[in-house]
C-alpha cells in the first residue's frame, strides 16, 4: 500500500497491508493479554497515559512532520491538533477515577446496592484520517483508561501517524498486547467485522458507518458510530459585530481545508445583516494563503483524498446549474497536489448538493433569510443531526432556535468546537452513543449492579 502526500502526489513510503493471518494472531494477542490490563489499578493504566500525553508534547514536532505529509493539513493546524488531544487526554486522566470507581448506591445495615464499571474486552476502533490524534483519543484512551485492549485502524491515509501512536504506546510502558495496529484499507476493515471483538466504534461517513452496524449487529456487542454532518449556521440579525462574526464562521467553515465532520456546511443569514456579512466574509477569505502545507502561513492546503476533488466539482455544477452564484473559487488549482480553490456559493437553495450532502472540503452556500422561523425551517431540513450553531447577541432567542433543532451539539456565538467534558455525539445520519465527557468514559466498560444483603 503506498502512502501519497497529497500536496505533491509523491509516495512518501509503501507499507505491507496485514493479512487475514496477521489480523487474526493480532486478535489473538489482545484477548490473551486484555485481562491482566484490566487487573492492574485504574492508578497503574492512568500512569501510563500519562506518559502517553507527556510524549505528545515532547514529540510534537516530528509528529506533526508526519501528521501534514501525509493528509496535507497545514503544519500550524496539526500543531494545534496534537495540542487538542492532550486537552482531551489531560480530562480523561483528571476525571477517570470520579467517573470508573464504583458507585455506592444503597449503605443500610441491612442491604448494600453499588455499580461497577468493569472493561468491555477487546475493542475494535476503526477510525477516520481527518483528525487522527483527535479523534484517535476518543475511542482508545478511554478504551485503555478502563482496562480495554485496543486493535486500532488508522485511515489508510494516516498509517503513518497510526504507527507514531503505537509507537508512543510502547515507548509509553504499554504492556505488550494491549495495543495493536491494523495496517490496510477497505479490505482490512471488512476483515475485522469478522473477528470476535467485544466492541466496534467507527468514525468516518454515513454509508460506511451503516454497513458495519448491520454487518456486526448479530454479535450483539455496543457498537458506536461518529458519523458525517451537514452543521447549519445562523447569523441572526441582532449580532453586534457582523464583521467579526463572518470571520469567525469562515474559519468554521474552512479550517483543516473544510475536512470535518463538524465544520460549518450551511450558512443562512438574515436579510438585515446579510450584506455586509456577505462582503465580510469573501475579504476574510480572500486574505488567505493557499499554498504547500509545510509553509507556516498557509491556511488552506492540498486535500486529503484526491477523489474529494470531483465531489466538490459536482457539488459546485449542481449548484451553477439551479441558478447559483458563485463569488470565488469553483475549481481545482493547476500543478501536482489535491488543491481546491475555497469557494463560496450564494443565492442557494437546499435543493442543491451542496447544501445537502456533505461537502468535507473547502466550500460554502450562504443563503439569505426574511427571519428565525425561515431558518429553523431550512436549518431543521437534513438528514444529518451533528452540530448546529446560532450567533445572535440574545442567549434566550438562540437557545430557543437551537432547542427545535435535533443535534447532538448546539452552539451559541461560536462552531466547529469540541470540548472533552461535554459528550460528542450525532442523531439521524451522524450516528449515535457518545465520546468524551463522563459518558465516553463510561462507552468502553459495561455496568454491573451489586445487591448485598447482610
Amino acid at each position: 500500500m503506498n502512502i501519497i502526500n497529497p500536496a505533491t502526489e509523491e509516495i512518501i513510503k509503501t507499507v505491507q497491508e496485514d493479512s487475514l493471518a496477521i489480523l487474526q494472531e493480532k486478535y489473538d494477542l489482545l484477548h490473551l493479554a486484555q485481562k491482566k490490563w484490566a487487573k492492574k489499578s485504574l492508578g497503574e493504566r492512568l500512569s501510563v497515559v500519562q506518559r502517553f500525553y507527556d510524549l505528545l508534547d515532547l514529540e510534537m514536532e516530528a509528529l506533526a512532520g508526519v501528521l501534514t505529509a501525509e493528509v496535507g493539513k497545514p503544519i500550524q493546524q496539526s500543531r494545534n491538533e496534537i495540542k487538542g488531544a492532550r486537552t482531551r487526554v489531560l480530562w480523561m486522566i483528571t476525571h477517570a477515577e470520579r467517573y470508573l470507581s464504583e458507585e455506592w448506591i444503597t449503605d443500610t445495615p441491612e442491604l448494600q446496592e453499588k455499580i461497577s464499571y468493569e472493561p468491555l474486552g477487546v475493542i475494535c476502533n476503526i477510525s477516520a484520517w481527518n483528525y487522527p490524534y483527535l479523534v484517535g483519543v476518543n475511542v482508545f484512551v478511554p478504551a485503555l483508561i478502563a482496562g480495554n485492549a485496543v486493535l486500532y485502524k488508522p485511515s489508510e491515509y494516516a498509517t503513518l501517524t497510526g504507527f507514531e501512536i503505537e509507537r508512543l504506546w510502547t515507548k509509553a510502558g504499554l504492556p505488550d498486547g494491549i495495543f495493536k495496529l491494523a495496517i490496510g484499507a477497505k479490505e482490512t476493515g471488512e476483515a475485522l467485522l469478522n473477528l470476535d471483538f467485544d466492541g466496534y466504534f467507527f468514525t468516518g461517513s454515513y454509508r460506511t458507518g451503516k454497513y458495519i452496524y448491520e454487518k456486526v449487529a448479530a454479535k450483539m456487542v455496543p457498537c458506536q458510530l461518529e458519523l458525517g454532518g451537514k452543521d447549519p449556521l445562523y447569523v441572526a440579525n441582532d449580532v453586534p459585530d457582523v464583521a467579526a462574526v463572518a470571520i469567525g464562521t469562515a474559519d468554521g467553515a474552512f479550517y483543516n481545508n473544510g475536512q470535518s465532520c463538524c465544520a460549518v456546511e450551511r450558512i443562512y443569514v438574515h436579510e438585515d445583516v446579510y450584506e455586509d456579512y456577505e462582503a465580510a466574509f469573501l475579504k476574510e477569505v480572500a486574505s488567505w494563503k493557499i499554498g504547500a502545507p509545510t509553509e507556516e502561513v498557509v491556511y488552506i492546503a492540498a486535500l486529503t483524498r484526491k477523489e474529494q476533488l470531483k465531489v466538490l466539482e459536482d457539488q459546485v455544477a449542481d449548484a451553477l446549474s439551479k441558478g447559483a452564484i458563485l463569488l470565488c473559487g469553483g475549481k481545482r488549482r493547476p500543478g501536482k497536489g489535491h488543491y481546491f480553490e475555497p469557494t463560496v456559493l450564494t443565492n442557494v437553495t437546499n435543493e442543491m448538493k451542496v447544501m445537502r450532502e456533505e461537502s468535507f472540503g473547502p466550500i460554502i452556500g450562504i443563503m439569505k433569510v426574511k427571519d428565525d422561523e425561515e431558518a429553523i425551517a431550512l436549518m431543521k431540513d437534513t438528514e444529518y443531526g451533528l452540530t448546529a450553531a446560532v450567533y445572535s447577541a440574545d442567549g434566550d432567542r438562540a437557545q430557543r432556535i437551537l432547542a427545535s433543532i435535533d443535534s447532538g451539539s448546539g452552539y451559541w456565538n461560536c462552531c466547529d468546537r469540541v470540548s472533552a467534558g461535554l459528550p460528542w455525539s450525532g442523531r439521524k445520519h451522524s450516528g449515535f452513543g457518545a465520546t468524551l465527557s463522563h459518558q465516553g468514559l463510561r462507552a468502553f466498560t459495561k455496568p454491573k449492579a451489586w445487591h448485598l444483603r447482610k
